[in-house]
């Protein structure tokens, strides 16, 4: 069993954080997971198929004055309500490492939004069938903290980053269909 790679177009690439929310200078992050090197194969354990757990995240430090980061996963290669769709966020991280299996923020950080809503866990892929799909988990580095409600949609937490990313960077990883799963949930 083996999936195409994903189309050379990606539907939501123009909705994608990255694109929307530039850093104010050139500096980037790098980001890096323990579960996956750059666009590799998301393990079946971190998408919804199977364990949904968290695959693990790390990143190198922003420059100075970076006060907290920003996490957000996004799937381009599908569209919903005109957006590419959102799996997970996560604002005011102190440090630059997430570990595997978390299920809950760090002291300090909050939940955000994902298609689901406000305030949501982790949400891996549940890629449909047809070609893979990229997931872009997302860090930026700000020069600020943002407020609790910057939580309460992707649009709070956009329009509270704005002008405040002082580095950003990227990791994608591929989803799949698991041909083991079971059907979903009617």
């Amino acid at each position: 069993f083996a999936q195409a790679p994903p189309p050379a177009t990606e539907a939501g690439l123009a909705q994608l954080a990255l694109t929307n929310i530039p850093a104010k200078g050139a500096a980037k992050l790098t980001v890096t997971s323990p579960a996956f090197k750059q666009m590799g194969d998301i393990p079946f354990e971190n998408t919804q198929y199977r364990g949904n757990t968290f695959p693990g995240l790390e990143w190198t430090a922003g420059p100075a004055g970076t006060k907290s980061y920003v996490v957000i996963m996004q799937d381009t290669d599908a569209v919903f309500g005109g957006n590419a769709i959102l799996h997970w966020t996560m604002f005011n991280i102190t440090g630059t490492k997430l570990d595997a299996g978390m299920s809950a923020p760090p002291a300090g950080a909050n939940q955000g939004p994902n298609i689901r809503g406000a305030n949501q866990p982790y949400m891996g892929p549940r890629t449909p069938a047809g070609p893979k799909h990229r997931y872009h988990i997302q860090v930026f580095a700000l020069d600020t903290t943002l407020p609790t409600d910057a939580g309460a949609s992707y649009t709070a937490l956009t329009a509270a980053m704005k002008d405040h990313v002082l580095a950003s960077g990227e990791l994608i990883g591929l989803g799949q269909v698991d041909p083991n799963a079971p059907p979903p949930p009617a």
